[in-house]
This record gives structure tokens, sequence and C-alpha cells, in this order.
């Protein structure tokens, strides 16, 4: 039975990192699509909402199949779902275009990333489980990385009102992480994302409907790689891909690794969209931003490491 577990706990760590990945590297795909559709004429409300409609629509047959006729776990967590909906979808990103209105782009995306240091506080205050100070250590070399990703070396001045709302996008990732991650609620991570974004695109088209988030779409093709690509492609990729398979992955994830080490990985995100930016637009990062992801995973390593001694020290009892 020991050999049993001891098997069993490397294969989810493992698979736990591939899914964190490839959800991080989905989401940081949503970028460099967007950026073509806005050149295109449309506007970020109109794009994230088609986005997370589709998702929805992909993963609303496939996450009532998992509950394989459990229809009271649906039932009992309905509060669940809209709250994943309103707060980790649709008011992260309605939190966050209302940021950028009053802030350059990467002050914003840098406050609504330390969403991970709140996951841990919440976990600490929350679960008594107590951070080592490798994880205090591997957060503070993964901001530093992520600023100079960011490429805020420069300094900028920073809006009030536009920190507010970039606070509420971090708090809305931190909820994303947090709730991802809890398996109590016998939701299967199908059924979480299909009814999350579900709840989460119904509230951005209301937004959108009543001038909340401004709506504007065209039929214009989008130019990546020096190629025209059909407005409806980037549309299907940016719901299918950077939304159904990043939210479905990201919580799969989540309740491998556990909703701390999830959410340091997915700092990951901003790398993917460098490396995407310069595959799609011609972007080419520079040399300072290139150090910074490779900060970012040295972070996320150390983090893993500071996890390990809070395992262990559950184990024991210390």
């Amino acid at each position: 039975m020991t050999d049993d577990i001891a098997v069993r706990r490397p294969s989810r760590l493992a698979s736990g990192l591939g899914l964190a990945l490839v959800s991080s590297a989905s989401f940081g795909l949503s970028g460099p699509l967007a950026k073509g559709l806005l050149d295109a004429g449309w506007s970020a409300g109109a794009a994230v909402t088609a986005r997370i409609l589709i998702a929805a629509a992909v993963l609303l047959v496939p996450g009532l199949l998992a509950l394989r006729g459990r229809w009271n776990v649906l039932s009992r967590n309905i509060g669940v779902l809209v709250a994943y909906g309103a707060i980790a979808v649709a008011g992260c990103q309605l939190a966050y275009f209302n940021a950028v209105g009053y802030m350059p782009v990467g002050v914003a995306l840098l406050i609504e990333f330390t969403s991970p240091v709140v996951v841990v506080l919440w976990m600490w205050l929350r679960h008594k489980q107590r951070p080592t100070l490798q994880t205090f250590g591997g957060a503070a070399v993964a901001a530093v990385g992520l600023v100079l990703v960011l490429d805020l070396v420069s300094g900028t001045s920073l809006n009030p009102i536009g920190v507010l709302w970039a606070l509420g996008a971090m708090a809305g990732a931190a909820v994303y992480w947090i709730v991802s991650a809890d398996e109590s609620n016998g939701l299967p991570p199908l059924t979480l994302a299909a009814g999350g974004l579900l709840c989460g695109g119904v509230i951005l088209l209301l937004a959108g409907l009543v001038g909340i988030v401004p709506f504007t779409a065209t039929t214009r093709s989008a130019v990546l790689a020096s190629a025209s690509v059909p407005w409806w492609v980037s549309i299907l990729v940016l719901g299918v891909v950077t939304a159904a398979v990043a939210y479905v992955c990201g919580i799969a994830a989540g309740r491998r690794l556990g909703s701390r080490l999830a959410a340091f990985v997915g700092l990951t995100e901003v790398v993917s969209a460098l490396v995407f930016a310069w595959l799609l637009l011609g972007e080419v990062p520079r040399a300072v931003q290139i150090g910074g992801g490779v900060l970012i995973l040295a972070g996320v390593v150390v983090v893993k490491l500071g996890e390990n001694r809070v395992r262990r020290r559950a184990q024991t009892g210390l």
C-alpha cells in the first residue's frame, strides 16, 4: 500500500505540473490572439465575452456528462458555480478592463498576478497551512521576474482608481485558484469550468448590453504572423483553446497541486504570452524580459520546495 502511494504522488505531481503548464500556455495565447482582433476593430469586452460564451457552449454537454447522473451535486453547488462565474470569471475580467483604462497594461497585470500571495495568506489564515521561508523566497524571486517580463523597470505613475480595479482583478484571480483546487464540493473539473464560464459569460453579456463593457465587433480578418486569419477562426481558437482548455486544465491542475503551487505555476502565463507575442505578432522579447522569465521559473521551483516542506510538516504533525 505504501509503495502504491509513493508511486501515485509523483504521478499526480507530474500530471498536475503538465496540466498547469498547458493551462498557462493556453491563457498566454489569449493576449496575442485578442490583439489581432482588437486591431481589426473588436472591442476587448466583445472579444472576451465571445471567448467565454464559446467556451461555455463547448463544455456544457461534457460538463453535464461528467456528473454521471449525480444531479444532486449540481443542485448543491449552484451557489459555488454562480460565485465562481461572477468573481473568478466575469468579475476578474471586468476589473481588469477597468484597470487598464486608468493605468498601463503591464502595471495592471503586475497587480493582478500578485494573486498567488493572496492564496498563500488565505491558506495560512483559513486552513492553518503556514508557509515556509522558501515559499516566501520563491514568491519574491517570481515577483522580480514578473516585473522584468512586464518591462516595468523604467517606472510609471499609479492612478488610485486604477489600482483599486487591479486589486479587484487580483481578488478574482485568487478566487479562481482557491475554488479550482477545492475538491470538497464534488464538482468534476469539466462541470465547474462549464458552469462557471456559463455564469460568467452571461454576466459579461449583460454588462455589455447595459453599456458597462463596450461591445464592438467586425468581420475583418485579423493579422497573425504576417498572415490574414478570418475573424471567426481567431474567435473559435480564443474560445476553445484559451478558455475551455485553459480553465479545465487549470482546475484539474489545482486539484493535483493545491491552490498555492498551482497559482505560482500559473505565473508562467506571462512567459507564454511573451513567446506567443514573438511568434504571432513579431514582438521580439528583450534580454531583460527573458531574464525575468527565467526568474519566474526559478521562483516556482523554490515554491515547490517550500510546498514539500509544508507537506512533510503536516505528515509529522509539527
